[in-house]
């Protein structure tokens, strides 16, 4: 059994035994059960927050949206609690599915700032709908029942709940560990290296907000039969605010640190409720200065938050175990000569011309150089390539197609990969991870089938291909350290080595040998011309000459975003144009 079931394990039956304690009092007991129901809210925010990025002050409407709607169906409409559930999730994605079609659009302070906007909008939409009671609410809400028995008390609901909250975290960590988890947790480090890969960014986000939100939503349900009331109040954005704080005081980036973040603040709000007025001698809301004041001390001293803390005091997690799986599949390159057109390429930002005009093209298993000096373009015409950018004019041809203006995964889904100037890598991530999801177009589980662990075979075959890339590249001794902890010029072979796991027809290398030793370097170069050998195409961008002109077919040379000279590299080392712009004279 993996470590991570193991400690889960431990705390499925530490938590479920905590009723069966002798002497723990009632009071205790339900306080956990609500510690338990805003852990379903916390876990939402930190796979939503933590893992993906995306922060969000709204999930208190979510939690909303499944309270309302359990309590109208079951004391209007009759239905059992248990059936209800299946209406509260339905009615909770649908409405975190329409919001977040606009709001995952978002970036930057807009999405924090949207999410604070709906999140109000809802709090006055509870309160002023007369079908739900208005500020009155909905009172008379049915316990749960379990063969009849009625849950009225905490100590009866504990198990539920806690039942429900560990179902969540199972679910979780397979999510996490699956292809659509490495692409959520890719999402934290920038969108473009997941984008260059093939994976859909926008699927992605909206798929984990939804996830979030039902997480919310079933929070909301078992809030609902446990308070038998619900009121506008326990859902307004002051409660938002205090769920992102559980995510972000247990460890934002941690599952359990969502269990932890949410026994701090529901235990520390009723002990400071209860002894705060008697210290200033007249009631008030005084917890909220002191969340104010612990959050400040933590962003100062702790920004990843208490549960990292308590990971540390354990040995770490062994390294995943690497099978000798079946090989994913591989496509034949095709030969297209033509492989690459670049015809008229033109990218303009306001008055600034960056590229120029530019065309070029890459046959099929052909190196290309593409030099200059710095400015010169070179990076913006990769971006051209691979859609990050849109062109200004001109056109894009890959395979007798025009690719011009679609989407970078709809162009990594055409076998076309790419390494970046500045390095794109989630650093928390294992080096492995990262190189996995370079395989992202090549399997096909999917957000459900992750959830399920229905994913483990196509896992197996995935990272044993990352595995293989990361030898072909020589990292394989490095593959389970964390990517921020390699040397940069490690860095760029590792996202080589993610490029290489698309398995593409044509490979766009931006400065590959930058930060190499020289050893490395001339191992660089034989692997660049062992894919060569296999058919593939390279467009290559580098400062080092002696590296280039070994390597390549054919050179296109820039300057201020014009082509200047294109040709062999005989040609274009003679090429006084060149010469005078870039190599210099002793060449």
């Amino acid at each position: 059994m993996a470590r991570k079931w193991i400690g889960f394990t431990v705390f499925a039956i530490v938590m479920l035994l905590v009723p069966l304690v002798p002497g723990i009092p009632d009071y205790w007991v339900t306080l956990l059960a609500f510690v338990g129901i805003s852990s379903l809210v916390a876990l939402g925010l930190v796979l939503l927050t933590g893992v993906g990025g995306m922060t969000s002050f709204g999930q208190a409407a979510f939690v909303g949206f499944g309270a309302y709607a359990t309590a109208l169906l079951t004391t209007s409409y009759g239905w059992s609690p248990w059936l209800a559930l299946g209406a509260s999730i339905v009615v909770t994605a649908f409405a975190a599915l329409i919001i977040g079609l606009v709001t995952v659009r978002l970036s930057g302070h807009f999405l924090p700032l949207g999410t604070i906007a709906w999140g109000i909008s809802f709090f006055y939409l509870f309160g002023n709908l007369k079908i739900i009671g208005a500020y009155d609410g909905i009172q008379g809400v049915p316990p749960l029942s379990f063969f009849g028995t009625e849950l009225l008390s905490g100590r009866a609901s504990y198990p539920v709940i806690w039942v429900v909250v560990l179902i969540a975290i199972a679910l979780t960590l397979n999510l996490l560990d699956s292809r659509m988890g490495r692409a959520i947790r890719a999402l934290r480090s920038g969108a473009s290296a997941a984008e260059s890969v093939g994976v859909n960014v926008w699927m992605a986000k909206l798929a984990v907000f939804v996830y979030a939100a039902v997480l919310a939503g079933i929070a909301g349900w078992l809030y609902a039969h446990f308070q038998r009331a619900v009121t506008p109040g326990a859902f307004g954005l002051n409660v938002g605010i205090e769920y992102l704080l559980m995510a972000v005081v247990g460890g934002a980036g941690h599952i359990y640190g969502a269990i932890l973040g949410a026994g701090i603040v529901t235990i520390l709000k009723d002990q400071l409720q209860d002894w705060l007025p008697i210290l200033f001698g007249h009631g008030g809301n005084y917890e909220g200065i002191v969340f104010g004041i612990l959050l400040v001390a933590l962003l100062q001293g702790a920004r990843s938050g208490f549960w990292p803390m308590i990971a540390g005091l354990f040995p770490a997690s062994p390294p995943r175990a690497i099978s000798d799986a079946e090989p994913l599949a591989h496509e034949p390159r095709e030969v297209s000569n033509p492989l690459l057109e670049v015809r008229d390429a033109r990218k303009t930002f306001g008055g600034l011309v960056a590229v120029n005009d530019v065309s070029f093209k890459v046959g099929t298993g052909e190196i290309v150089g593409l030099i200059g000096p710095n400015g010169a373009g070179k990076s913006t015409t990769f971006n051209l390539v691979t859609g990050i950018a849109p062109l200004t004019a001109g056109e894009i041809v890959f395979r007798g197609e025009a690719v011009t203006g679609l989407s970078p995964a709809r162009i990594a889904r055409r076998r076309i990969a790419r390494t970046f100037q500045h390095v794109k890598l989630s650093p928390s991530m294992t080096v492995l991870d990262n190189v996995a999801i370079g395989a992202h177009l090549r399997t096909r589980a999917g957000f459900f089938a992750g959830m399920l662990a229905l994913d483990r075979t196509e896992e197996l075959r995935i990272f044993a291909e990352a595995a293989r890339q990361l030898a072909r590249v020589g990292l394989q001794d490095r593959m389970h350290i964390a990517a921020g902890a390699l040397s940069l010029g490690e860095q760029r072979l590792a996202e080589i080595a993610r490029a290489l796991c698309l398995d593409p027809v044509l490979l766009l290398l931006d400065e590959p040998a930058a930060g190499l030793r020289h050893n490395e370097k001339q191992a660089l170069a034989t692997l660049i011309e062992s894919l060569r050998t296999d058919g593939m195409s390279v467009l290559l961008v580098e400062h080092d000459m002696d590296f280039v002109m070994r390597l390549t077919n054919h050179i296109v040379v820039l300057d201020f975003g014009s082509k200047i000279a294109e040709g062999p590299p005989s040609d274009v080392r003679a090429n006084p144009a060149v010469v005078e712009a870039y190599l210099g004279a002793d060449l």
